[in-house]
């Protein structure tokens, strides 16, 4: 346990994150000095009245060894493990102009993976707590594919649509995110501590506050940034029109992240939401594989989706022109197919003759009639 990593846990609890000022006098001094100087009281107006409430409070040794316990580590900006690249999306305008628009000073992760590795290939997954059948149906089968093509799953480890991506992504094996909106060491809600547990063995478990941190309104809105920060793009799949996933999109868009969602009955309250983020630009998806393409390699491309074949398909125009020309019932001449064609007799001749080779019409005593399909 290093000075450095003492100061900043004492640093992640002497305020509420996120907090810009503070964040830039500790890259101004370097954290063990600006640790040292807020305890003292030696530090400008500014910064002493942000640390008023909290600075005599400095429990990092415990902190610390309570995150060790679990298994894991303080990820700070001097760390490789910190994911820069998804956090340098915060020095934008959009995002700096909205509350709580500022990346985390530190990070608290639980599991093995490397989480600047995790957020160069990983989708968030949000919704209601209140999921209908339809909406865990389809947050399931999109987690599970995401999986299979080794895409990381983010999300927020709540009721309804956040624990359905995680439980289908841990089922395929694949890799999975829980942000968390207090310690890492306080499982909320209670009832989900065995997923949570899960994910914290066998993906991440991420958090900017501090162990023994509960859970609070605000902080689930703070932590949504996150959430949307660390995905290549973020999917709503069902939502009301105020909600934490709404807010969750809201956040993407401001970083400059692709917000996807999926339809449902225009009849469901669960997908309003939705309906309203695709009618203000936000992609529509029904597959996998359009998400994947989002947050994928250069070069990712969706496949085209399977349609139905028709006989008719890849017929030239005059082609078409002739075949509509033919009754569903009786046969015509070459001259009545010309006038109902619209078309001379002569460019007839050739067309009706593929025709007849692809056994879509039939010739009998001088006139022309469709085959029987």
């Amino acid at each position: 346990m290093t000075d450095e990593h003492r100061a900043w846990a004492y640093l992640s609890r002497v305020t509420e994150p996120p907090s810009h000022e503070v964040a830039a006098y500790v890259a101004d001094v370097g954290p063990v000095e600006a640790a040292a100087r807020i305890k003292k009281r030696d530090v400008a107006p500014q910064i002493a009245r942000l640390t008023e409430a909290r600075h005599d409070i400095d429990c990092a040794a415990e902190d610390l060894e309570v995150l060790a316990r679990l298994g894991g580590r303080l990820v700070t900006p001097e760390d490789p493990d910190f994911p820069q690249l998804a956090l340098t999306s915060f020095n934008g305008a959009a995002v700096r102009d909205r509350p709580a628009g500022r990346p985390p000073m530190v990070l608290w992760v639980v599991g093995e993976e490397s989480l600047a590795d995790v957020a160069e290939r990983a989708c968030s997954i949000v919704g209601t707590r209140a999921a209908t059948s339809y909406g865990e149906h389809q947050a399931a089968d999109l987690a599970a594919g995401l999986a299979e093509r080794d895409v990381a799953v983010v999300s927020g480890g709540a009721f309804g649509i956040d624990g359905v991506a995680h439980r289908a992504t841990l089922g395929a094996d694949g890799l999975t995110v829980a942000v968390l909106a207090g310690g890492v060491d306080v499982p909320y809600p209670s009832a989900h501590l065995a997923m949570l547990h899960r994910i914290g063995e066998q993906g991440l478990l991420v958090s900017e506050y501090p162990p023994g941190v509960r859970p609070a309104r605000y902080r689930f809105l703070t932590r949504n940034r996150l959430v949307a920060a660390l995905s290549g793009a973020t999917v709503v799949v069902e939502a009301g029109l105020r909600s934490g996933a709404a807010n969750t999109a809201g956040w993407a868009e401001a970083l400059g992240r692709p917000v996807c969602a999926y339809p449902g009955p225009v009849t469901s309250s669960a997908s309003a939401g939705c309906h309203a983020l695709i009618r203000n630009g936000a992609f529509l998806v029904t597959r996998v594989e359009e998400v994947v393409e989002m947050v994928g390699a250069a070069g990712e491309i969706a496949p085209e989706p399977d349609r139905p074949s028709s006989p008719l398909d890849g017929l030239t125009d005059v082609e078409l022109r002739a075949y509509e020309a033919l009754p569903r019932r009786g046969a015509r001449t070459i001259d009545q197919v010309a006038v109902a064609a619209g078309l001379p007799p002569t460019e007839l001749l050739g067309p009706l003759a593929t025709l007849e080779l692809a056994g879509l019409v039939l010739r009998r005593e001088g006139k022309w009639r469709l085959a029987t399909r």
